[in-house]
Parts: C-alpha cells; sequence; structure tokens
C-alpha cells in the first residue's frame, strides 16, 4: 500500500483536480491507495482571515468566507458526476452552513478562541476531500473517510499533539478491514478523546499522511506538491537551483526547518522510524522522478543543500556577571518556553559572557519584555545588560550528512561570503557538522544564497554581473566583446559574465535575468529616464553577488560616483582617467575604500587602452622593486597626429582625421593640451608610490593661447587652421635635426613634465607608429635597460578590450 497527499496547489482549481484524479487512477493500478487532500489553494488562510476580521467586528468577514464558497460549488459544478451533484450540493451547504454560524459566532462574540480557529481552519480539509472524492468515485472504487475519525490529539486545538497508540489502533482496525482501492481522506485535522475538533498545524496535511503511512506500514509516502521535489535551494532566489535526487531524513529534517517549505517537518518522524520512503513529486510533472528521502543516500556532494529562513530577530544576552555563573542559560530558555516563544537558533560565546539565540521576528517584542522581566535584578545592579535585540535577519544553511568527512567547508562558506560582502551576525555549528548556519541581513539573503549555491553545486562557474554606464564608440564596442566571448568565457573560463544594467545621459535600463545583448539599443531606447543616481540606487537595490559597475565616458561626476559604488561592495573597473587624477585625497580615499571592502577597482586602460602598462607597474612594486624614471609616449592620438604631419598636410586635417578615427577625447583638445598625458603620467607615478598632484606636473603646451581657450571644438578648429604656419614651423624644426615630434611624458625621482621633443632615429621612440604608446620603466631591477611596454595605445576597440581584461582579472580573483 501506497499513501499519496496532495497539497494545496494541487487542488487548487477544476483543472488541477482533474490531474491529480488522473495521478491515482494511475497509481492506483498497482497498489491500494490511501490519499490525503489539502484544502484548496489559500483556502485555510481566507477561512482564518474571516474568522479574525469577524472577531474584529470588520463588516467584511464573510467576503472571503463567499470566495471560498463560490470556488467549492464552482469545481461540484464542474466535476462531480451529474447524478450524485444534489447529494454533494446538499451536504457541503451543510458544511458552510455550519462554518457561517461559527464566524456569525466571532462577530456577536468579539473573540475568537484557539478551539473555534482550530474548528473554523479544519473546514477547507472537510470541503476538499468530500468533493474530490466524488469526483473520483466516476472512474475508481473509492471511499471517502474523515481523519477525525481515526486520528486521536491532546487538547492543544491548533498544534495538537497526537496519541499515537490510539491513533494506530484505529487506523489498523479500518484499514484492515477497508476492501476499497483508494481510501480519500482530509489532511490536517483531527480530534481529541472527547470528540473536540483540532488540527496538526499549519502544513499539518503532510503530518497526516505521514501518520498514515506509518500505521499501515506503507511502502511509500509520496508528497504531491507544485515543484519537481526538494532544491538545492529556494528556485524563486535561486535561478541554477535544480532538484535533489535523493537525500536522507535527517539532510530533509534540516532543510525543511531551515526554510525548505516542501515538506512539514514534523512529517518525517512517524516514517522514519520504520524507514518508509518518502518521495516528492510535481503534480504538474508527474514523469520527474522528484526526490526520494530514506534512510541511507548514495554517496555525492558533501553539501545537500543550501536554504533560510527569513524575518529572524536575534536576541543577545551579555554581561560580566554571566561569566561563570550557573543557571543563566537554564533560566533563559525556561522564559522562552514559558511563553511559547520558538528558538530556531542558538549561539554562546566559550567565555560564557554572552548568548545569541534567534527567534521569529512575530515573537520579539514579547520575548524582550519577559527576558528583561526575568533579569530584572542582575540588569539593575549592571552584572547583565538589557537584552540587545536585532531584527531584519535572516538564517542561511548550509546542509548535507557528508559534511563531517569534508575538511574546509566553513572556510569556503565564510570566505565566499565575505568576498561579497555579506556580514555575518551569528554562527551555529553543531557537532554533528550536518548544518553550518549563519545570521545573516535579511537583504543579503539572495546574494548569500547564489553565492553558496554557486560555491557548492554549480560547475566552478563564476557569475559577474555587470552595470555599464556610457555606451558611446567605447561602450557599444565592449558591449560587443562580451556578447562575442560569452560562450568562450563560460566554457574555457568558467565565467558567467551577464550585463544587468546599462545606461547612457538620458535612459537606462535593468534586468536581473541579464539583458540581451543583441537588441540592447532597442531596450535602451525604451527604458526609464536615468541620473547617476538612480542608476548606482537600482545597482545597490538589486544586490547581486560579484557585481561590477564599468564607467565608459570621461565624464568628471561619473567618476565622482565610485566611492558609493565601492563602499556598497559593486566594483569599479573604468577608462575614466578623471577620478585617478583627481586630488591625491580621493585618490587615495578611492584605494582606501576599495582594501576596506575588499572589492576591486580596476583602471588598466587609464594608461594605454588595452596595454597591460599599470598591471605591469603594480607587479613590479608588490615584488619589492622601486621606480626611480619613466619616460613614455601615452598618447595614442597625439602621436597619431605626429606621425602624420608633415609639410604636405595640415595640422587641421590630421587632427579631424584621429578624432573621426576614434583616437581622441570628444573634445580633442583634451588630448592636444597635454592634460590627457599629464593625467596619464600622474597615474603612472602615483601607482609607483609618489605623492603628487596634477599641478606639480609641467606642462609645457605646444598649442597657442588661443587654442586652449576656445570654448567649442569647431572655434578650436578654426584655431588650428589660423595658427598653421606655427605648426609648420615645428616640424621644419624637428626635420632639420633629423628628428620625429613626439609627445612625451617623464618622471624622473620625484617631478615630472610632459611636451613635445625632438626624437632622434636611435631612440625607442623615433620609430613609433601609428597611435602606438611606449613605457619605459628604469628600476631598481631595470636601471639601464629599461622594462618596456609597446603597442596600440589608443582606439574604442583596444579601449574596450583593456576594459574587458579588468572585467576578467576579477572573474579569476
Amino acid at each position: 500500500m501506497n499513501v499519496l497527499k496532495f497539497g494545496g496547489s494541487s487542488v487548487a482549481n477544476p483543472q488541477n483536480i482533474e490531474k491529480v484524479v488522473q495521478i491515482i487512477a494511475n497509481a492506483s493500478v498497482n497498489s491500494p491507495l490511501i490519499v490525503v487532500v489539502s484544502a484548496f489553494g489559500k483556502t485555510t488562510n481566507k477561512l482564518i482571515a474571516s474568522a479574525e476580521q469577524a472577531a474584529q467586528n470588520n463588516a467584511n468577514y464573510l467576503e472571503n468566507y463567499q470566495e471560498v464558497e463560490q470556488l467549492h460549488f464552482e469545481v461540484i459544478e464542474k466535476l462531480v458526476p451529474e447524478n450524485q451533484q444534489e447529494e454533494v450540493k446538499t451536504y457541503i451547504a451543510s458544511l458552510f452552513k455550519q462554518l457561517k454560524t461559527l464566524l456569525e459566532g466571532c462577530l456577536l462574540l468579539n473573540e475568537i478562541t484557539p478551539k473555534t480557529l482550530a474548528t473554523i481552519s479544519g473546514f477547507g480539509e472537510l470541503l476538499s476531500s468530500y468533493i474530490i472524492a466524488n469526483i473520483a468515485s466516476k472512474q475508481l472504487d473509492v471511499v471517502y473517510k474523515d481523519s477525525r475519525e481515526l486520528i486521536i490529539t491532546s487538547n492543544a486545538f491548533d498544534k495538537a499533539q497526537v496519541d499515537f497508540q490510539l491513533t494506530n489502533t484505529n487506523c489498523k482496525e479500518y484499514f484492515d478491514k477497508n476492501k476499497h482501492q483508494v481510501t480519500l481522506l482530509p489532511g490536517f485535522i483531527a480530534r481529541t478523546k472527547d470528540g473536540k475538533s483540532t488540527t496538526l498545524g499549519r502544513g499539518g496535511s503532510d503530518y497526516s499522511a505521514a501518520i498514515y503511512a506509518a500505521a499501515v506500514n506503507a511502502n511509500e509516502l509520496q508528497i504531491w506538491t507544485d515543484v519537481s521535489g526538494m532544491y538545492t535551494a529556494n528556485p524563486h532566489m535561486v535561478k541554477q537551483a535544480f532538484p535533489i535526487p535523493h537525500i536522507s531524513y535527517q539532510e530533509a529534517m534540516e532543510l525543511s526547518h531551515f526554510g525548505a517549505k516542501v515538506i512539514y517537518p514534523p512529517t518525517i518522524q512517524p516514517v522514519l522510524e520504520k524507514e518508509i520512503p518518502i518521495r516528492i513529486k510535481n503534480t504538474f510533472e508527474p514523469e520527474n522522478v522528484g526526490t526520494l528521502i530514506s534512510k541511507i543516500t548514495e554517496n555525492g556532494k558533501p553539501v545537500k543543500g543550501i536554504s533560510h529562513i527569513e524575518n529572524i530577530t536575534l536576541l543577545t544576552l551579555e554581561g560580566s556577571g554571566m561569566v561563570g555563573v550557573s543557571g543563566i542559560s537554564k533560566r533563559l530558555f525556561e522564559t522562552l518556553s514559558t511563553h511559547n516563544i520558538n528558538v530556531v537558533l542558538i549561539t554562546q560565546a566559550s567565555s560564557e559572557h554572552s548568548i545569541c539565540v534567534g527567534i521569529y521576528d512575530e515573537d520579539a517584542e514579547k520575548a524582550a519584555l519577559k527576558i528583561n522581566e526575568a533579569f530584572a535584578f542582575e540588569i539593575e545592579r549592571h552584572k547583565i545588560d538589557p537584552i540587545i535585540v536585532e531584527q531584519g535577519l535572516a538564517i542561511i544553511a548550509l546542509v548535507g550528512d557528508k559534511m563531517r568527512n569534508h575538511q574546509g567547508l566553513s572556510g569556503q562558506m565564510f570566505s565566499s561570503l565575505g568576498k561579497n560582502n555579506v556580514n555575518i551576525r551569528a554562527i551555529a555549528q553543531g557537532a554533528s557538522e550536518k548544518n553550518i548556519s549563519a545570521v545573516i541581513d535579511s537583504s543579503d539573503a539572495k546574494k548569500a544564497l547564489n553565492t553558496l549555491h554557486e560555491q557548492f553545486f554549480e560547475e566552478k562557474v563564476k557569475q559577474l554581473n555587470l552595470f555599464v554606464t556610457g555606451v558611446g564608440n567605447v561602450g557599444e564596442r565592449f558591449l560587443a566583446q562580451i556578447h562575442q566571448q560569452k560562450k568562450y568565457l563560460k566554457e574555457q573560463l568558467k565565467l558567467n559574465v551577464r550585463v544587468v544594467g546599462i545606461s547612457n545621459s538620458k535612459q537606462m535600463v535593468f534586468d536581473e535575468g541579464g539583458i540581451s545583448l543583441k537588441s540592447w539599443k532597442e531596450q535602451l531606447q525604451n527604458g526609464e529616464a536615468s541620473t547617476l543616481e538612480r542608476f548606482f540606487e537600482r545597482t545597490k537595490a538589486l544586490n547581486l553577488r560579484n557585481s561590477v559597475f564599468i564607467d565608459n565616458t570621461a565624464n568628471q561626476k561619473v567618476s565622482e560616483v565610485y566611492k558609493h559604488y565601492l563602499a556598497n561592495n559593486i566594483g569599479v573597473v573604468t577608462c575614466n582617467k578623471i577620478a585617478c587624477a583627481s586630488e591625491l585625497d580621493n585618490y587615495k580615499k578611492l584605494k582606501h575604500i576599495s582594501r576596506k571592502y575588499s572589492v576591486p577597482f580596476l583602471f588598466e586602460t587609464n594608461v594605454g587602452a588595452g596595454l597591460p602598462i599599470i598591471d605591469t607597474l603594480k607587479n613590479l612594486i608588490a615584488s619589492g622593486d622601486r621606480v626611480h624614471k619613466i619616460q613614455a609616449v601615452l598618447s595614442g592620438s597625439l602621436n597619431f597626429v605626429f606621425n602624420n604631419f608633415n609639410e604636405s598636410t595640415s595640422f587641421h586635417d590630421v587632427v579631424r582625421q584621429a578624432q573621426e578615427q576614434g583616437y581622441t577625447e570628444p573634445d580633442p583638445k583634451i588630448d592636444l593640451s597635454g592634460v590627457d598625458v599629464a593625467r596619464k603620467i600622474l597615474i603612472l607615478a602615483r601607482e609607483s608610490g609618489y605623492d603628487l598632484e596634477l599641478s606639480d606636473i609641467e606642462n609645457n603646451a605646444f598649442l597657442p593661447k588661443k587654442s586652449l581657450e576656445t570654448t567649442n571644438n569647431d572655434d578650436f578648429y578654426a584655431s588650428l587652421t589660423e595658427f598653421e604656419a606655427q605648426f609648420q614651423q615645428l616640424y621644419k624644426e624637428a626635420a632639420d635635426k633629423n628628428c620625429r615630434l613626439k609627445y612625451v611624458a617623464e618622471f624622473n625621482d620625484g617631478k615630472a613634465s610632459v611636451g613635445l621633443q625632438h626624437i632622434p632615429f636611435n631612440h625607442p621612440f623615433y620609430n613609433l607608429e601609428g597611435s602606438d604608446n611606449i613605457v619605459l620603466f628604469f628600476t631598481d631591477r631595470y636601471p639601464v635597460n629599461p622594462l618596456q611596454i609597446k603597442g596600440a595605445g589608443a582606439g574604442a576597440e583596444v579601449t574596450a578590450s583593456g576594459i574587458f581584461a579588468d572585467v576578467i582579472r576579477i572573474g579569476n580573483q
């Protein structure tokens, strides 16, 4: 014999009920069945709400009642055979009449007792089971039986304790005589010895089914619900979660205690003693194997699942008067027990100076009051502090029987959470090591679950969530590169890179599941209005693990928000030089915040576009080398200009060409004024360990004063035409010396300068072609023959690739 239980979602409407009857019919072919059903979906909640409204003298108390009544008669009309409908309707109408009388009593008395509430809340199962039994009788040999005639409990009406001796006797006598192929019973409800209705607690229909399974020594208990088993994590919060094929009783109990709502925790106990397997099945995908729960499982991953509980309050009792004093713990837990306050988690310091307990938020106010009353004497004498109450918390838990045989699981758990700035408020781990629990902020629960699932269940594929600002030349190419390389990154580097947010100066778009990089332009065009503040707030609110803000602009205001991202554990990757070349205090502050929160702040493209200049410099410094001198051509745009400018070209035309090909900033004066190069040598000096300001850089500008004072591009280009002769003279002076013009940045023993220089033919800079950059590092290890880095140093494509490289660096950390 097998026992099948169907939950509320499985019998929520006529269509679902037809699926349930078919499942019962298929299962009854091979074995007699006991079928336990819950109330139709949401019925119990609505009945309790009606009762509470009536007790509060709310005139609308019958609205929920009427919705429930309408649904039940609708099911009868659609599914019960016509020749049985009148009889069924009469019986169901009589139940609703009793129910309405009870609700009216709550209204008249303005109160609701536990006994009355238990009676009212049990009507849902009485109604559903009787109706479904009549529907199934059309094609099955089925008999209806009221569970209150079999399951006997204590007088605790809402969470009654089962008298297993009487219950098992009743079940044995009844089922030994019962010859029907299917016996259909209501779950959740029971009765005291003297005939008063009780309930087994919310989720009690599972428990009812387990009681029957144990009583008749069933072959298997099947729990049919709306998911395909117990998952590795809550699939609504962790998209990558998957069903666990096989799990032990202990693992299932731990997961169900810590919020896995697929099965009611007390369900397991009756069948565990008789080693009856439980199978979790999906009513809507019956072909799925589901999850098998049994005594022993096959060897597999040490962590079987990750679960969590929301709405947790942490209570901390501490004080010097607790150390060495016996009975403190006893008094604390007696106080909580006396007032029916359930303790979810316990942790105590070895010094005995403090005890922390986790309880549900709904009990927090009462618990704090009663504990302070219990320890009033010690509090008054300052031996113990008043209870500390912290709300808005959640508990996350790793669960697995095999965890105790694997070293380092705790370290992996806390390390991965720490890297994502998930603050842990309390930790609990039993000696059996089947469970490691941590208390965290509720706002971090989703990020924590996804982080841990990635760590323990996924094929070591790290997910990066990118938030991209600036989709001009560089930004557009960056997104194209991400799209092109997505498959490669996942297969070869085990990185799942998703773009979750995109913004320009006017609009922004977000998609937590990842924006399609085929159609991002259309999505952005139809997006919402954007500001820097709104983009940051939306990014922060999503609170995704491994979040990275990408700045593809040259905008000062964008650079000013980096500190907010870093302080909220969101990495920053930028090609925008303004932040790192800003005031020294601000530069140091950004670096400090990055270190404080262990969050990446990468800006490789600030110097040399895609060339690994800053990364190489960091490695030199980290390995103990010391930089004395830097010589560099750091402007791809200026190198392009002076490589293409000669007596047969105009300076104006060459600069225009450089801008059109994307080598210059949108305002080319930034490049030609030397400010951009000054910022770059400043950044290299700072990364070398020297404290310099931008004003310390000597800028030997070659542009006429009038050109420098222009306020728009049209005026700037007009000035270049005006001073063409002056530019030709610069070229002639260099050519006469058999030299080439290069705009050189130099740093030497704490001093830096930028400006045009005549480069002789035997110098490393002489043959620097196109828009290439070159950097020479003279250090303790490279005093004569410098370390040289050379390559393309400008252009949207290579700059985008440099940003991409920084993203990969973060992924590989």
